[in-house]
């Protein structure tokens, strides 16, 4: 075939799968890579061929391609995941919200949350708000707004307006002193036992029916003497109608605000309140809130507040790995973990160390929709995710775990030319090889004397004595079927690959989640960057971490 006809081949494939217009730096490198001459006579009749091609139509490229045989094998365009229409939404009026807590690191449930209330605002052309809801100064810590501004933002999520509730506080405290003036609120100075018990047995306590109810007077009184209570329902069958506290008095200094308040709202007035308030159309909260939803709107009535439309979804819950802060915070506590971004963690810094991509995150996270039905998903879901993005984009490299010593007799020096991807041109490394190598001790160990097997991208290797070295003969390059092994040569590094499992087991931390496998790794690595995920192969996707030595963190096979 010539270099025109050659040209036109692919001047065809790349103009059918890119809308009809061929890219001439493109075909250039398909034809330089198959013709060998002078580079700038092949140019010529390469722009040439491409010119010709482009002033065609689509239909008649397709025509001419299957006229000559050439099969085009277009890429399949991703499947765009979508969320289900809002209610009572309109384009361009759409206002939603996400109001994490600043006392912690972003786990996999807030992303659900952030990436649903994100993608919303832009289905209709809205307003994304993010909104610290930091209302209860023991567990905050100033170090977590930036945190968590930090964390959406590895996820890809960029908000139009950000502010704090706490900001707003003197506001809310009108608006509870009006509660008080109408008569729906009142300041109860039971215990907290006492309160409890009677909220179970569904009864009014004195302080309910107390004529005064002074404001002014709750700001005086000392840290657990008294509440602010919304005059509920306390015979209603939901018993978060039964009189839930709004305000409680923490002494605490703020990490932003000190000891300018003293008075805090608990979020069944605050949510409500800020919802309303700031505009926000279509707020979102996971099912565990829906019995609240009663005390939500009951709350904006009393006020004559605007009503958002409330909708819940269920909890992201992955089998193994709770969200819980309760069980994850002891752990890092005690140095069980190696801190908020262990690999084994569902936070999301520790998912990104693992090297779970933020695509796959959001992605797996729109693939559970707003459901409100309760499931506990594996991790092999989010896995396979993020391996099918990771797949088109990682670099192919050997490493060979608990390497066993192979000495080739009659092997031929030669430079391996390996590729660094097999279907995409990631550009390629070479290696020198001389008869010397080392493979796995899991193929190892199934080879008998006469075994044959293919040092992979190299050749054939036939096996004459197996004891601590594996001593084999040169045999052959043609294409066998027999096992393809990675390998390296003397020219290596030794590398740990750490490998997270399951932080939890039964219910309990399990102290053997982190494995530590041992190996070589081709001196290739050099060219890989620090953070880079690459797929060692018969191995699995690695994040490399070079921080003082290069160490690896397996992802996933």
């Amino acid at each position: 075939m010539g270099i025109e006809e050659i040209a036109k081949k692919y001047a065809l494939i790349n103009a059918i799968k890119f809308d009809g217009k061929a890219s001439l730096k493109a075909v250039i490198g398909k034809v330089m890579a198959e013709v060998k001459g002078d580079a700038k006579e092949i140019v010529k009749i390469v722009r040439e061929v491409v010119e010709e091609i482009n002033k065609l139509s689509i239909e008649e490229q397709k025509k001419i391609a299957e006229k000559l045989g050439i099969e085009i094998n277009e890429e399949k365009k991703k499947k765009e995941i979508k969320l289900p229409p809002l209610p009572d939404a309109r384009k361009g009026e759409v206002v939603t919200r996400f109001p994490p807590e600043p006392n912690g690191y972003l786990h996999i449930g807030h992303a659900k949350a952030a990436v649903i209330d994100y993608e919303y605002a832009r289905m209709y052309d809205g307003i994304f708000i993010l909104r610290f809801d930091d209302t209860n100064p023991v567990n905050e810590k100033k170090e977590f707004y930036d945190a968590q501004k930090e964390d959406l933002k590895w996820l890809g999520i960029e908000w139009d307006k950000e502010y704090r509730t706490s900001d707003n506080l003197p506001k809310h405290y009108e608006l509870a002193k009006e509660l008080l003036e109408r008569g729906c609120a009142y300041i109860c100075t039971c215990s907290e036992e006492e309160i409890r018990k009677n909220r179970r047995l569904g009864k009014e306590c004195a302080c309910r029916n107390r004529k005064e109810q002074p404001w002014d007077e709750f700001f005086k009184m000392k840290e657990g003497e008294a509440v602010l209570r919304l005059k509920g329902d306390m015979k209603s069958q939901n018993t978060a109608m039964r009189d839930p506290i709004l305000f409680r008095i923490i002494d605490h200094p703020h990490p932003i605000h000190g000891t300018r308040f003293r008075v805090w709202p608990t979020y069944d007035f605050y949510g409500a309140i800020e919802d309303s308030l700031s505009g926000i159309t279509h707020p979102f909260r996971t099912k565990e809130y829906e019995l609240r939803d009663e005390v939500y709107f009951y709350i904006l009535d009393c006020l004559d507040l605007r009503k958002p439309h409330l909708m819940e979804f269920s909890r992201l819950s992955i089998k193994g790995m709770p969200v819980s802060k309760r069980k994850l915070k002891p752990l890092v506590e005690k140095k069980l973990v190696w801190g908020w971004d262990d690999p084994r963690l569902p936070t999301l810094r520790g998912l990104a160390r693992r090297g779970i991509l933020a695509e796959a995150i959001k992605e797996f996270v729109l693939l559970q929709g707003i459901s409100k039905s309760e499931s506990v998903v594996v991790f092999e879901n989010l896995e396979a995710v993020n391996r099918k993005l990771l797949d088109g984009m990682a670099k192919r490299l050997f490493f060979v775990p608990e390497p066993v010593k192979v000495i080739v007799e009659n092997a031929p020096e030669r430079e391996a030319v390996l590729k660094y991807h097999p279907s995409i041109n990631m550009g390629e490394r070479k290696v020198e090889t001389k008869g010397m190598f080392y493979i796995p001790a899991s193929d190892a160990s199934k080879f008998e004397k006469g075994s044959k097997f293919r040092l992979k991208d190299l050749y054939n290797v036939v096996v004459l004595e197996k004891n601590d070295v594996i001593k084999g003969e040169y045999a052959g390059d043609e294409l066998l079927q027999i096992p393809k092994i990675q390998w390296v040569t003397e020219e290596h590094y030794e590398m740990e690959v750490v490998i997270p499992l399951l932080p939890f087991k039964n219910g309990e931390f399990d102290e053997n989640s982190l494995k530590i496998t041992k190996g070589y790794v081709e001196k290739n690595i050099d060219e890989i960057k620090h953070g880079e995920i690459v797929q060692f192969e018969r191995f699995g996707f690695v994040r490399i971490e070079k921080d003082g030595k290069t160490r690896g963190i397996k992802a996933h096979d």
